[in-house]
C-alpha cells in the first residue's frame, strides 16, 4: 500500500501530467460537441442517423490523455537528474525503497489505472454534458454497459502504454505509437489489408466494448472492418489478454535488467 499511494505521489508530481488529464477530460467533450453539432443539423433536416454513437467517438478520441499518463508513469523513472540531485535516476531510489520489482510494477500499475478510471469518469460527465446541452430532448441514452466498456478500453490502455515505454524505456517510440494508433490512422485498419488477424488486435477489440452498438456479430458479406466482430465481453477479455502478455513480458524484462544501466 505504501508503494502504491507512493506512486500516486509520483505521478501527480510530474508538470506533464496535468496535459494528460486536460486532454483526458475535456478532448471528448469538444469532440461530443462537434458530432452532436452536425447531428443536429441531421435532425433539423430529417435526416439523422446514428445518434447512439452520440459522445462515444469523443470518448474514443480521449483515450489519449491516458496514453500519456501511463507513458510518463514510467519514462519518468528513466530520465536523468540534474547534476545538483547526484545525476542518477529515479528508477534506482524506486527500486532501492521496493524490495521486489514486481511490486514495483503492480504498485504503478495500479496508481496508473486508478487514475485512468477517474480521469475516464469525468470525461464521461464531460461529454453527456456537452451532448445534452447541444441535442437537448434529442440526447440518446447513454447505455451503462457501453460506459463501463469505455472504462475498461481507457484503463487497458493506458497499462499497455505503461508496458511498451516499460521495454523500450523511452517515451518517444509509445507515444508516437499509440497517440497515432488512436487518432491518426489505426495499425488494424492497414493490416485488415493483409490478413483478418488485425482483428484481434487490442485497439481494434477493445474498441468493441464502446462502439458498434449494433447486434452484428460477425462480419457480414460487406467484410468491413467497422461491423461488429467480437461481442463486447470478447473483445474486452482480448484487450486484457494483451495487457496481461505485455505485462508478463515486462516484468521478465525489468526482473533481468540491470538498474544502474
Amino acid at each position: 500500500m505504501r508503494a502504491f499511494k507512493a506512486e500516486l505521489c509520483k505521478l501527480f508530481s510530474l508538470p506533464g501530467i496535468w496535459l494528460a488529464f486536460l486532454i483526458g477530460a475535456f478532448f471528448p467533450a469538444l469532440i461530443a460537441v462537434m458530432v452532436s453539432l452536425d447531428n443536429k443539423k441531421e435532425i433539423i433536416a430529417g435526416v439523422s442517423t446514428g445518434l447512439s454513437d452520440v459522445g462515444y467517438w469523443g470518448l474514443g478520441y480521449g483515450v489519449q490523455g491516458v496514453i500519456i499518463l501511463g507513458v510518463l508513469a514510467v519514462s519518468s523513472e528513466y530520465l536523468i537528474e540534474s547534476s545538483e540531485s547526484g545525476g542518477g535516476r529515479q528508477i534506482t531510489t524506486s527500486l532501492t525503497a521496493v524490495s521486489s520489482r514486481l511490486h514495483f510494477l503492480l504498485a504503478k500499475a495500479g496508481a496508473v489505472a486508478v487514475i485512468s478510471i477517474l480521469l475516464c469518469i469525468v470525461a464521461i460527465m464531460t461529454s453527456v454534458l456537452a451532448t445534452y446541452l447541444i441535442l437537448g430532448e434529442y440526447t440518446p441514452v447513454y447505455e451503462w454497459s457501453r460506459l463501463i466498456g469505455v472504462v475498461c478500453y481507457w484503463t487497458f490502455t493506458a497499462l499497455l502504454a505503461l508496458g511498451v515505454t516499460l521495454l523500450t524505456k523511452n517515451s518517444i517510440i509509445p507515444l508516437a505509437v499509440l497517440m497515432i494508433n488512436s487518432s491518426v490512422v489505426s495499425f488494424s485498419v492497414l493490416l485488415y489489408k493483409v490478413t483478418k488477424l488485425a482483428l484481434y488486435l487490442p485497439d481494434r477489440a477493445g474498441l468493441e466494448m464502446l462502439m458498434f452498438p449494433s447486434d452484428k456479430f460477425s462480419i457480414p458479406s460487406t467484410d468491413s472492418l467497422f461491423d461488429r466482430f467480437h461481442t463486447p465481453v470478447t473483445g474486452g477479455l482480448i484487450m486484457f489478454a494483451w495487457v496481461v502478455a505485455i505485462f508478463i513480458v515486462a516484468a521478465i524484462v525489468l526482473h533481468r535488467r540491470d538498474v544502474a544501466s
